[in-house]
């Protein structure tokens, strides 16, 4: 991953509107100087992490002055330009929300499922996501480089803003008592996707409108999430091909 390191060439950067996937921070990092970029941090919503200086010097040895920060792979999008894009352009929206994917392979692997699925973007949040950096970029393919990826501060609010803007809100989960093929796609429609060891979290559960399994028959009682996603996704598009819809 490209990064950058020094205070003052961190902050330049992030008032370049630079795409930075996260900073990492010496613990104990004092000054104006730092001060400076704890704010512009701050208003920015960039993630960080406080490390030891051991973990700074192992990425580099050059005069960091405790500070590197991490470029993303991808230019993000705002989901509140995206959206009145797709009903600009006469699109039936299509979005796949990612709640709490940590796994670069598996963020990779459904992101190029979205691009061959015809997904208008990707919403996923600015924290406790999979990173999108280089390998994510290799496993999809080249994908992201084609899919508009939203990284929002706050998931929830993104959900609310995509409900209150006429999409249909649909939950995969193993606990739920709709096949995945009864529920009708044929509307705007985001598909949330959870990580596989807890699941869509609590908050954007309660703004689900439809909650849907796919049916399973052996002894592992899940999918990967990679593997369920692409199911999801292609039940989306027969149902639009079969409705005589424009996919894309």
């Amino acid at each position: 991953m490209d990064y950058i390191f020094g205070i003052r060439a961190v902050i330049e950067a992030i008032e370049a509107g630079k795409d930075i996937d996260k900073i990492y921070i010496k613990k104990d990092l004092q000054g104006d100087l730092a001060k400076e970029l704890f704010e512009l941090i701050h208003k920015r919503h960039i993630v960080t992490q406080r490390v030891p200086i051991e973990r700074i010097n192992r990425i580099t040895r050059k005069n960091h002055q405790g500070v590197v920060a991490f470029l993303s792979a991808v230019t993000y999008h705002k989901l509140d330009e995206v959206i009145p894009a797709l009903y600009e352009e006469g699109v039936m929206p299509f979005v796949v929300v990612l709640d709490g994917i940590t796994d670069v392979r598996n963020f990779g692997a459904i992101a190029r499922t979205c691009e061959c699925a015809g997904v208008n973007a990707i919403v996923i949040p600015e924290r406790g996501s999979a990173s999108v950096n280089a390998d994510a970029v290799k496993t999809s393919a080249g994908a992201l480089h084609h899919i508009p990826v939203c990284r929002e501060y706050n998931l929830t609010g993104a959900v609310r803003t995509l409900k209150d803007n006429g999409y249909k809100i649909v939950a995969a989960s193993e606990k739920a008592d709709i096949n995945y093929t009864q529920a009708d796609y044929t509307t705007p429609v985001a598909l949330v996707m959870g990580a596989e060891d807890v699941g869509i979290s609590a908050e954007v559960l309660r703004l689900c409108d439809t909650f849907v399994s796919i049916p399973l028959f052996g002894h592992i009682s899940s999918l990967n999430v990679s593997v369920a996603a692409g199911i999801m996704m292609y039940e989306v598009v027969r149902q639009r091909l079969n409705a005589d819809m424009e996919v894309i």
